[in-house]
Order: C-alpha cells, then sequence, then structure tokens
C-alpha cells in the first residue's frame, strides 16, 4: 500500500492518521478556536491531524442553508491557522477554477463523493501536485473506485487516499459497509473512513439533512477494527448551534474519550 506523509500525519499499513475540523468555516475566530482545541487534544493523546474544514457548502439541501465564508475569506482563515498552528488542512473543492488557489494555501485537496468521477476535476485537483484525498459516491461501489484511481495514476499521480462515508439504501438512509476497507484497500491505497457523515439521513428533515450523532462512535470503532487507515471526523463545540451537519458533527468534549478508545483498538489491530 502507497503511504500517504502529510506532515506528521501518515496513512499507511502500519500508520493511523485522523482529519479533523468544523464542517463548514463559520468565522475566522471559530475556525482558530477549533483548531487550537483540537491541537491540544493531539497533543494530549499522541495522535496527529489534518485540520478540515470547508470554505464552501456547495450541495447543501436548500438553497437557504449557510455555505461558508467563500474562497478568498476561506482561505485566508485556513492560512492563517496554518501559521498560527502548524497543522496540515485539508479543504475541498467543488470545480477546476478552484484548484489552483486552494492548491497553493492546502496540504490536501479533497473530492466531495458527489464528484468523485468528475474527469476535470480530478486532473485539476492533481496538477496541483497536493495529496487527494477522494470520497467514495453514496451512488458507487468499492471496487469501482478503481476506475477514478486510473484518472490520476494514467497522470503519473499516486498520492492519493480514498475515503468511505457510506452508501445510499433506499430513501434518506446510509449504510456503512465494512467490507468496502478492505476492497478498496486492494486498490493500493490508504482508506479512510468518514464516521460522520456515514452517520447522516440525507434529507431526512425536509429541507436538511438529517442524523444518527450516537451511532458515529459504533461506526468509527467498526471501521477500525475492519482495519482502516485513518478516521474522519467533523467536530464542533456547540453541535446544535453548528452551521452545517448539525446532526452528524461530532461534540468537541466528547472527542478525547472517543479517540482514547479508537486507539485502544488500533493498538490490537496493528
Amino acid at each position: 500500500m502507497k503511504k500517504v506523509s502529510v506532515k506528521n500525519t501518515v496513512f499507511s499499513d502500519d500508520s493511523f492518521g485522523l482529519i479533523l475540523g468544523p464542517c463548514v468555516i463559520e468565522n475566522r475566530d471559530h475556525a482558530l478556536m477549533m483548531a487550537k482545541s483540537l491541537l491540544d487534544i493531539s497533543d494530549r493523546i499522541n495522535m496527529p491531524f489534518i485540520f478540515k474544514s470547508s470554505f464552501d457548502k456547495a450541495n447543501r439541501t436548500s438553497i437557504n442553508s449557510f455555505r461558508g465564508p467563500g474562497l478568498d475569506e476561506g482561505l485566508s482563515i485556513l492560512s492563517e491557522i496554518k501559521a498560527e498552528t502548524g497543522l496540515p488542512v485539508l479543504t475541498d473543492i467543488h470545480d477546476i477554477s478552484q484548484a489552483g488557489p486552494v492548491g497553493d494555501i492546502v496540504d490536501v485537496i479533497q473530492i466531495p463523493a458527489f464528484l468523485c468521477r468528475q474527469t476535470d476535476l480530478l486532473i485539476a485537483a492533481a496538477k496541483t501536485g497536493k495529496t487527494i484525498n477522494i470520497k467514495k459516491g453514496q451512488f458507487l461501489a468499492p471496487w469501482d473506485m478503481k476506475h477514478v484511481i486510473i484518472k490520476l495514476t494514467d497522470m503519473n499521480f499516486d498520492n492519493i487516499m480514498l475515503t468511505d462515508r457510506g452508501v445510499q439504501f433506499g430513501y434518506n438512509n446510509l449504510v456503512s459497509d465494512m467490507r468496502s476497507i478492505p476492497i478498496m484497500q486492494k486498490l493500493g491505497y490508504p482508506v479512510v473512513f468518514d464516521a460522520t457523515h456515514s452517520a447522516q439521513l440525507p434529507g431526512g428533515k425536509d429541507s436538511f439533512t438529517d442524523g444518527m450523532r450516537s451511532m458515529i462512535p459504533t461506526l468509527a470503532k467498526s471501521a477500525v477494527a475492519a482495519g482502516c487507515n485513518g478516521l474522519f471526523m467533523e467536530v464542533h463545540d456547540n453541535v446544535e448551534t453548528a452551521k452545517s451537519d448539525s446532526s452528524t458533527q461530532w461534540p468537541l468534549d466528547s472527542l478525547e474519550s472517543l479517540l482514547i478508545q479508537i486507539k485502544k483498538i488500533i493498538e490490537v489491530v496493528k
């Protein structure tokens, strides 16, 4: 398996990485506070992570939902977080025009699940030279991700991670098939499990997405036991007032205890 290193966060057969942060950049002060709070937890339990937050949530259920500060302000905030904390940062892109500016700032470019088959978007991300984290579409079988990978490897690009976030099961429901983890690992790249988006109930509250936050620890621990190479978790200090995905962000004050449990499972599995 390809070893993917982003500063001191490593995703591989013998290393385990984390991707943590609020769903969307709500404002500068909140994003910076979250980054520093997560770094304190990371240092205490010795689990390095990549800070994640989106400058634009382009696929909100309602046109009236909060989307974020936009490209320019969002990248300015992510750049400040990097400078003040030393953390690597990840954010997602939604069209090819965003790849260059985002690649100038971030350490990892994320391809959203709904866009994972968009050839031009993948190529634009690869041209930046930055690590690419591709979320498997809820509509794809795990073995179908080989076609996504080939679009990048044909460009001699292989600094790739794959992230599983469940599969659509009927209407307004996702299920997580843990077989997806070893199946995608056989494609030769680290597989991260998204424990928070996998708890979503898409469109489950009519004009916005619902979710089952209580299932996040079960999903996370199951994925780690199944051998994933990292965890992706959206985290917020006040989940009830979060401006995006409020039903599936994990509470900041409950994160450390969950990660300690995760770390014990990693030690057994590894």
